[in-house]
């Protein structure tokens, strides 16, 4: 039976061209961007899941970057989109049924024994191929957290929500006016999608090579280009691409079509926005899951900040805890110092130059815990994994190629089979421990919740010091 349409305009129930081919079921989430419908395709019955997207930007992102990993297997598949001038995009993607978040939430109060060493090396092994085709098209996801790892019912993991992410051009394109600064809009070496005033966009196969050719051609950073990231690929090729991932880091482009996301509103959110230089926004990702320098303002970033996040998660799936569980940013960036110690040119050469190092300071943390104790009773191979991620030099973090690689990863014991991996019924709860989504620089202006604070004038305007 289908669900009762929302009173929303925009929604989904109303669109003829999509309810023609799909069964929409019931609507399975919803966030302040989207919302997601279970669905059934009508013409073979075929499970999937309607993405409706209320915002134009990260329905862009999300096909450029899945268009470009479509044949990846540790990545959500995007059977097909459908475009209006005058409505939301809507992303037919394949339906998983749980993900990462809920087998953490049942490994914690279900299953004894938790999840062994051979269930945790196989979780570790999808997410890291996931992670690396994403970054060896130079995409940047920017929101990876436990929740957006998703998992079928056979126990094959796929990295979804793409809505954040980025794909890195070479440090000469991103000031020659190829971003537009509110939109975003695809230049020629962007994915450039057929206008129409009611189109459903079916994605069949590779991209042709032509494309591929003359994007390459257009300025898409090769990996060994993208500065910030120093991406390392000194290991045998063929051991790591285990997901066969089509070495092409360009979308489909056109250069003679115009661009179906053209509007006639402007987008005004900040999340996710570039100055009029091509800079990132510092304003991404799952608070507890975000690096520091995102934490500190930088615009000036790579591939480097999932690695921080890999770490985190990888701390969780361990521990069953999540490692940094901040309360806002500045509670955040306390409990990442509690236990990794401060922020300072020792431990990170440069890091007073990050935009809000001297906007915010904290006392000397004078013994840090250490990443150990919050990994109690795993061995030194796992805290050395996990640690390898969190440094807070982003140059120093381990890529996912050379983890791949790790020993830990390749000892006994050996990761299990996919199809011995205990799997949940269902999604973990958003609500559930608090999976708290940026929401804007509000957030953190609690500030008596953290103890006593210091506010002194500076040349940058103050800056506010913890005890």
């Amino acid at each position: 039976m289908e669900e009762e349409p929302p009173s929303k305009s925009w929604s989904i129930h109303t669109r003829r061209e999509i309810t023609a081919k799909y069964e929409i079921l019931e609507r399975v989430g919803s966030g302040a961007y989207s919302d997601v419908y279970k669905a059934r395709r009508r013409c073979d019955s075929t499970t999937v899941a309607l993405k409706e997207v209320h915002d134009y930007q990260s329905a862009f992102r999300e096909i450029e970057a899945l268009q470009t990993l479509q044949n990846c297997p540790n990545v959500v598949l995007l059977h097909e989109y459908f475009w209006s001038d005058d409505e939301d995009a809507v992303l037919v993607l394949e339906y998983l049924p749980t993900d990462l978040a809920a087998v953490i939430n049942s490994a914690k109060k279900d299953w004894e024994g938790g999840i062994t060493v051979g269930e945790v090396k196989r979780w570790m092994l999808q997410i890291l191929r996931g992670v690396d085709a994403c970054h060896r098209n130079s995409i940047v996801h920017r929101d990876l957290k436990p929740s957006n790892l998703l998992i079928s019912a056979e126990g094959i993991l796929k990295i979804a929500d793409f809505g954040q992410a980025r794909i890195l051009l070479a440090p000469g394109f991103l000031d020659d006016g190829a971003y537009d600064q509110f939109a975003e809009q695809p230049s020629s070496n962007q994915a450039a999608f057929p206008q129409s005033s009611e189109t459903a966009y079916r994605l069949d196969g590779q991209f042709p090579q032509e494309h591929v050719e003359k994007s390459n051609e257009k300025g898409v950073a090769e990996p060994e280009d993208l500065r910030m990231c120093e991406f390392r690929n000194d290991g045998d090729e063929e051991s790591v691409t285990h997901d066969g991932v089509a070495s092409c880091l360009a979308t489909c482009t056109t250069s003679d079509l115009e661009d179906p996301f053209h509007h006639s509103y402007s987008y005004e959110a900040e999340e996710g926005r570039v100055d009029e230089n091509g800079a990132l926004t510092s304003c991404v990702g799952t608070r507890w899951f975000r690096a520091p320098e995102l934490l500190y303002g930088s615009t000036n970033y790579g591939l480097e900040v999932d690695l921080w996040s890999l770490g985190c998660i990888f701390g969780e799936l361990l521990s069953l805890e999540p490692l940094f569980p901040g309360a806002s940013d500045i509670d955040q960036l306390g409990k990442i110092f509690n236990v990794l110690g401060n922020l300072t040119e020792e431990a990170w050469p440069g890091c007073v130059r990050l935009p809000d190092y001297n906007i915010i300071s904290f006392g000397k943390v004078e013994k840090s815990s250490g990443i150990e104790t919050c990994l109690v009773n795993r061995s030194p191979d796992e805290i050395l994994l996990v640690r390898k991620l969190l440094s807070y030099d982003p140059a120093s973090r381990a890529t996912t190629m050379e983890l791949l690689h790790d020993k830990y990863l390749n000892e006994e014991p050996l990761p299990v089979p996919i199809s011995d991996l205990r799997v949940p019924s269902k999604h973990g709860s958003p609500d559930e421990g608090s999976w708290n989504d940026y929401e804007g620089l509000e957030s953190d202006s609690d500030f008596e919740d953290f103890g006593p604070s210091l506010v002194t004038g500076t040349k940058n305007g103050f800056s506010i010091r913890f005890s």
